[in-house]
């Protein structure tokens, strides 16, 4: 799978669809040790895969005295992110960003909160950080994330089908994301729960109601579809023939109706509190 280049203003056109999940993560996080402990000072937390920082700031609303840190390795998000919503909080606490890799990142200081969204399917091996970031933990601290859990949904199955015909197959045949990008739900439980957490797992389905001309291949333009768009980015001949090809695919896949093209989208939640 090639490295996407994103595109901010892309991605934040089905900002409000997006951002609900993490809504629904975060309502399941329990008090945090700073708040269950206030001589612990303002709640430490990192935010992984940050994006443009427009759900980042949702942390800074439930905890309103926290340090915050974004952390993302796409310069233009990290651009935005700093541009629109970097500096003190309403609440008197603290909003940053920083550049980090997932798969590399190794935090440098306790935190009470390590949160993901819709990042890990972007990490391989992904699973095998989990032992570090749930060690910088404090005592009775939550890592929590969600990840889009709908690879075989035609959404990424034509992508790949596409990918794959006689045409495409030498360019991008091998730059999507594959089948096991994203774990068994019973796989993320044992993983933390091996580990010391208390861990809660579930899955969701959305069905996002889309308005607009072709709104699945929009909303996948921003997400899934970057690693074709950044491969074939040298070529825009072929990069609009072969989104061309894929919208008439999806077209069949997901039919409009009068009120807008439902878009189902299965999501897959972890919430892993270490043990106290």
């Amino acid at each position: 799978m090639t490295h996407p280049t994103w595109d901010p203003a892309q991605y934040l056109r089905h900002a409000g669809h997006r951002a609900r999940p993490f809504a629904d993560l975060l309502a399941a996080v329990p008090a945090l040790p700073a708040e269950r402990e206030p001589s612990a000072g303002p709640p430490r937390i990192a935010d992984l895969g940050c994006g443009p920082g427009n759900v980042t700031v949702r942390l800074t609303e439930r905890w309103p005295t926290a340090h915050v840190t974004g952390y993302d390795n796409s310069p233009d998000m990290l651009d935005r992110a700093h541009t629109e919503h970097e500096g003190p909080t309403a609440g008197g606490g603290r909003l940053d960003f920083a550049h980090a890799d997932a798969r590399t990142w190794a935090p440098r200081e306790p935190y009470d909160l390590i949160v993901s969204n819709a990042v890990f399917q972007w990490v391989p091996g992904h699973a095998d950080r989990f032992a570090d970031w749930v060690a910088a933990l404090r005592p009775g601290g939550t890592f929590a994330f969600q990840v889009p859990d709908n690879i075989d949904a035609p959404l990424h199955a034509l992508m790949r089908e596409l990918a794959a015909t006689p045409r495409w197959k030498g360019r991008l045949a091998e730059v999507l994301r594959h089948t096991d990008s994203v774990h068994t739900p019973g796989t993320y439980l044992d993983r933390l729960a091996r580990l010391g957490c208390a861990t809660d797992v579930w899955q969701t389905t959305y069905f996002h109601v889309l308005a607009g001309e072709d709104p699945v291949l929009d909303w996948v333009k921003g997400t899934g579809l970057r690693p074709a768009l950044t491969a074939l980015a040298d070529d825009p001949e072929a990069r609009d023939a072969f989104v061309t090809e894929y919208r008439d695919r999806l077209r069949e896949a997901y039919p409009s109706a009068p009120y807008g093209t439902v878009l189902p989208f299965r999501r897959l939640f972890a919430v892993a509190v270490k043990g106290a």
